[in-house]
């Protein structure tokens, strides 16, 4: 195994100390237990949007804490749920007095330890769990679909609406909204090393890739062999497209995220390729997203998301935004 960590043990910690030291303008990071907020929480009469999961997918969900995105995020060890004392603290650090929203991917540790924190709460705490993987039902983590590339885009629209100062119900309705629009699927090239494993999650041959992976290294639909570049965007668009489904006409925001490990010069090739299939279809790309967004430690691989956009979600995700990993109107 060759990372650039000291100790497999205290790889979350050490990369949460320069978090801070890199963005301490935008952040707080506290330890014990592991939260991540904003620097100038809580922020009066603001409705609190947090976050949260295992480390290994930066710069979710750290990265986007930050006006007009996450007020806090919660990191778990690697690939594994933060605990709901994580995510209770997080609550009460951010209290502004307008309640707090948490978004939540559809992982079982996940689910149940953010659940947990909400009723122990004292403010008023409401909860929505993101699905948008297409590619399984279920997996060795969830009941039901896995919560991946689209987390990015509600943590972003939703983010901007507590911004703005909507209420509570508001932003979680909008939030139910943006679910009910979003489908992701993700394909691996090759597997990744959690630190404190020291051996690849999953094993495929030089000439296999794995269609509909999950980010913690979980199977997805097949493997298959390693095909172009064009036929691997089509394994992921064609599935997305028929499960809302999408149709000509629809406006649409289109994310096509790095797992880690594929370079950008790669991601702007497979981008452009999803971007000719929408439109032979009369599907409209009205806004992108393009890099390494929500990882997998070092994995090569891909995912591709796409938004059915409304006016509003199209304004709020033009909104000012101030974080390490999104930055722009500001």
């Amino acid at each position: 195994m060759k990372k650039i960590i000291n100790d497999p043990e205290t790889v979350v910690r050490d990369a949460l100390r320069g978090m801070q030291a890199a963005h301490s303008d935008l952040l707080t990071v506290h330890h014990d237990p592991a939260v991540v907020v904003r620097a100038d929480t809580p922020v009066s009469g603001k409705v609190a949007i947090i976050s949260g999961g295992g480390s290994g997918h930066e710069p979710l969900h750290g990265g986007f804490v930050g006006p007009g995105m996450l007020d806090a995020a919660c990191p778990g060890p690697v690939f594994t749920s933060p605990t709901s004392d994580q995510v209770l603290d997080a609550v009460v650090r951010t209290d502004g007095g307008a309640g707090a929203l948490l978004i939540v991917k559809n992982y079982t540790g996940d689910v149940l330890n953010f659940e947990m924190a909400g009723e122990l709460a004292e403010s008023e705490v409401r909860s929505v769990v993101i699905d948008d993987d297409v590619a399984v039902k279920d997996s060795l983590y969830t009941a039901g679909r896995r919560g991946v590339g689209g987390t990015v885009l509600l943590e972003k629209i939703v983010g901007a609406a507590a911004e703005r100062g909507d209420d509570l119900a508001a932003c979680e309705a909008l939030a139910l909204r943006v679910i009910a629009s979003v489908r992701s699927m993700g394909l691996a090239l090759t597997s990744c090393t959690v630190p404190h494993v020291g051996s690849p999650s999953f094993e495929l041959a030089d000439d296999e890739m794995e269609i509909g992976i999950g980010i913690h290294g979980e199977p997805g639909r097949q493997k298959v062999s390693v095909g172009t570049a064009s036929e691997m965007v089509s394994a992921l668009l064609e599935p997305i497209l028929e499960d809302l489904p999408f149709a000509s006409g629809d406006r649409v925001l289109l994310f096509t995220n790095s797992m880690g490990g594929t370079p950008l010069i790669e991601l702007y090739l497979a981008h452009g390729i999803a971007e000719q299939l929408l439109a032979d279809r009369g599907i409209v790309v009205e806004r992108r997203l393009v890099g390494p967004y929500i990882t997998s430690l070092e994995m090569q691989g891909m995912s591709l998301t796409l938004l059915r956009l409304d006016d509003e979600m199209l304004s709020l995700w033009d909104a000012p935004v101030h974080t390490p990993a999104l930055r722009w109107g500001v």
